[in-house]
């Protein structure tokens, strides 16, 4: 009696793994089919293409939605980038709410201190930068770089991005010498790291000069 209940037992499990076994080969083709999907969109979207762009954002974050938990981090990268497509047409309304859900995303899976929550939180504050929402910027620019320096160490190329992109924040709000400030301690990391005379180092100079943002959107995963 013992014998057959567990030969019993041994074929439940067995039919179990037949079954799951498709379904697990499902969604991993449909990830498979998001990837594909998303690295053509980067292109066309790299390409200013930005119409031919959306449809191919926008079926990947449905098959992640469908195929992993609704706070996967790959769906927060979905939504960041769908984030970035509105923002780049000038759709800031559509945007804000996709930015701030990948970063509600980010925070709770990865931590509060973890560099994709830096990301989203200077994908947000750029947005608010495009629309002269200086107030709700800074603070932003200002917690993306302390979660920089934390991980990344004060010298570091992202951190002096971070640095120019608070300066351009000051600068807009008409306070000058902090702006100045700053953009020189993004200079000194850049010429420390590249050299002198690397091209980006220029480009440096040239913001500290005019008071352009070295921030651009990141189009990532």
């Amino acid at each position: 009696m013992v014998r057959r209940a567990q030969k019993h037992l041994i074929a439940l499990l067995l039919l179990g793994l037949l079954l799951t076994a498709p379904h697990h080969a499902a969604v991993a083709q449909g990830l498979k089919e998001a990837e594909s999907l998303n690295s053509r969109a980067v292109e066309l979207f790299n390409a200013g293409r930005y119409s031919e762009a959306e449809p191919l954002i926008k079926r990947p974050l449905a098959i992640r939605q469908k195929l992993l938990n609704p706070d996967h981090p790959d769906v927060a990268g979905s939504l960041n980038n769908l984030a970035a497509l509105y923002r780049a047409e000038g759709r800031f309304a559509d945007a804000e709410p996709l930015y701030k859900r990948s970063l509600t995303i980010r925070e709770k899976v990865l931590g509060p201190n973890h560099l994709d929550v830096a990301h989203s939180l200077n994908n947000l504050a750029l947005l608010y930068l495009d629309q002269g929402r200086y107030a709700d910027a800074e603070p932003l620019f200002k917690h993306a770089l302390a979660i920089r320096e934390k991980v990344l160490g004060s010298d570091n190329l992202d951190v002096a991005g971070a640095l120019n992109n608070l300066a351009f924040s000051y600068y807009q709000q008409g306070r000058y010498a902090d702006a100045e400030s700053l953009n020189k301690r993004s200079l000194a990391i850049d010429e420390k790291i590249l050299g002198p005379d690397h091209p980006d180092v220029a480009g440096a100079l040239n913001n500290l000069a005019a008071k352009l943002p070295s921030g651009k959107t990141i189009f990532r995963c």
